[in-house]
């Protein structure tokens, strides 16, 4: 399994932005694709965007295309979320996700960082 760590989230005001980090450890960073979700207090946890091994490959959920985007870094072994003009409903942790890129469920998972989007 690949660890992952988390880092970034805040308070930020609508219409603002942040940028989420998710630092890999364990595995061989270039052969895993790595996934954003979020869970809002009370609610299931939702797909945000994942992005494939090579970075060639991007999808985000329709709620947010256009305003979020997901990068990985390969000399950090980093991935990461900048969320432009985010909504008071989109306040909730936000968990950083693993699978090889042979399978299709993601497996590893990071313990989650709380953004609270606020004015």
């Amino acid at each position: 399994q690949v660890q992952l760590v988390e880092s970034g989230g805040g308070l930020v005001q609508p219409g603002g932005s942040l940028r989420l980090s998710c630092a890999a450890s364990g595995r061989i960073f270039s052969c895993y694709a790595m996934g954003w979700f979020r869970q809002a207090p009370g609610k299931e946890r939702e797909f945000v965007a994942d992005i494939n091994w090579s970075g060639g490959s991007t999808s985000y959920a329709d709620s947010v295309q256009c305003r979020f985007t997901i990068t990985r870094l390969y000399a950090k072994n980093t991935v990461y979320l900048q969320m432009n003009d985010p909504k008071p409903e989109e306040t909730a942790v936000y968990y950083c996700a693993a699978r090889p890129s042979s399978i299709t469920g993601f497996g590893s998972w990071g313990q989650g960082t709380q953004v609270t989007v606020s004015s």
